[in-house]
């Protein structure tokens, strides 16, 4: 309850001051505080997801429903200040078991709702030049996202900069403290790697390597730079998780516009990783990562992508992609997790952004070894269905060989219905389980959503 007081009041305090900049500069909306709000924007989104997984030995299969979504509203801009609102919902509407073992949840927990302020943040921005946001907010890089596979995207609350020096060319600055995961109603001071319960968060999804009694997690320092024109797409971030990993994490592709529908593209990427004091040392207690124990961080990731993006351009088949990928972990004797990467807002929930990660999982899950996919995107039927596939197949420094099936269908209706997608997802994973899953696993994923 202080927790969300403190928000509360934190919240008001930052309205009212917002809104006595409004009120001296109201020239560009309106001749009044009323006309300045009444031209408010309002976006949404309505989601009803059931999600089934299937296991093939005595683990019992898992299931979970949930209808919800959220509503944003972004004030106009006074003197290049604004402010955004945004409140999320999820509801079981009492179609959940309560039994954890035979309700999947990674949906939204085991309550029978979830209700958080996603957004609530001051932002200061100069278009082109500058953007300072501070509160609550939804963080969009490689290891610090919104994760937003589920009813409740992950968010952040803390400062967040980007200056634009050149056209295409931005530097990024942030500082966060505390987050709300995707089955979390408040923020927390902890992360994926903590047990479900810490500090009353009802935190799922995760990897639950660390000791009871671990101190609270002091949040994230990240700068980063990206860079995106004449066909190339670079990124560079080095993050700080404070207590848990030092990280730099590169990435950069470009693609050949050709003109003619076809436009090849290659890319790489590289994770390096090191922390002499991590939480997750084994000399703390800490766990198995990735099925090893370690005393110090020391992981490095690369990988490569090529492919082909094309559009058919008729009204069977229009755009589409076609892509191999391939990505290794080196095997480091002694480290945390024989070399593992590290990522303590994305272990578990699969939303790292190496090539080779499937929807279930990936080698941030899986630990050091190598791994290739396959993948396919297609339009058709003039945009009103994506089809895309995979196959990604793994080699595993401690559990030999694994791999992953994937399947997603999506359709968009046209003329009113604008705005609602219904979409269906299965992965199937074969290798690296447990015993009681017998071999494999199947997650299949339906999702109703209309935007608005």
């Amino acid at each position: 309850m202080l927790k969300k007081n403190r928000v509360a009041v934190a919240l008001f305090a930052a309205l009212s001051g917002f809104a006595a900049v409004a009120h001296a500069d109201t020239s560009s909306t309106g001749n009044t505080l009323a006309d300045f709000f009444m031209h408010s924007k309002v976006d949404g989104q309505i989601r009803s997801y059931y999600f089934n997984r299937f296991f093939g030995g005595t683990q019992p299969n898992a299931r979970a429903f949930s209808l919800g979504g959220y509503i944003n509203v972004h004030t106009p801009s006074a003197a290049g200040f604004s402010a955004d609102v945004g409140f999320y919902t999820a509801n079981s509407l009492g179609a959940n078991p309560g039994n954890q073992t035979v309700n999947d949840v990674t949906l939204m927990g085991l309550g029978d709702s979830i209700n958080a302020l996603g957004q609530a943040y001051l932002q200061y921005a100069i278009p082109d030049v500058v953007m300072i946001r501070a509160g609550n907010q939804e963080v969009n890089t490689p290891f610090v996202n919104g994760s937003d596979s589920r009813m409740i995207p992950a968010t952040f609350q803390g400062v967040f900069a980007q200056v634009t020096p050149y056209c295409g060319w931005n530097i990024y600055g942030m500082r966060m403290f505390r987050w709300k995961s995707r089955t979390s109603g408040d923020y927390y001071r902890d992360n994926l790697y903590y047990n479900t319960g810490f500090d009353g968060d009802p935190i799922y999804g995760g990897a639950a390597d660390l000791p009871a009694g671990t101190p609270a997690s002091n949040g994230i320092l990240a700068f980063g730079t990206s860079y995106k024109r004449y066909g190339i797409n670079a990124q560079a971030w080095y993050y700080n998780f404070y207590n848990f990993t030092n990280m730099f994490y590169g990435d950069a592709s470009y693609t050949l516009k050709t003109g003619m529908g076809l436009d090849p593209f290659l890319g790489g990427q590289v994770v390096r990783e090191w922390d002499a004091n991590s939480r997750l040392n084994g000399t703390n207690g800490a766990g198995e990562v990735d099925h090893f124990k370690g005393n110090s961080v020391n992981s490095t990731t690369w990988g490569v992508e090529g492919g082909v993006k094309y559009n058919l351009d008729n009204a069977i088949f229009g755009k589409g992609a076609l892509t191999a990928a391939y990505n290794e972990i080196e095997y480091h004797p002694g480290a945390i997790g024989g070399g593992a990467i590290v990522s303590p807002y994305t272990v578990g929930y699969a939303t790292d952004p190496l090539y080779t990660t499937s929807m279930i999982r990936g080698l941030v899950e899986m630990g050091p070894g190598h791994a290739w996919k396959i993948s396919l995107s297609q339009h058709f039927l003039n945009n009103s269905f994506l089809f895309q596939t995979s196959y990604a197949q793994y080699q595993l420094q401690a559990n030999g060989s694994a791999n992953d099936i994937y399947g997603d269908l999506t359709y968009f209706p046209k003329g009113f219905l604008k705005g609602l997608s219904i979409r269906d997802r299965v992965g199937v994973a074969h290798g690296d389980l447990s015993a009681a899953q017998a071999g494999y696993f199947i997650y299949n994923r339906v999702m109703l959503t209309y935007a608005f």
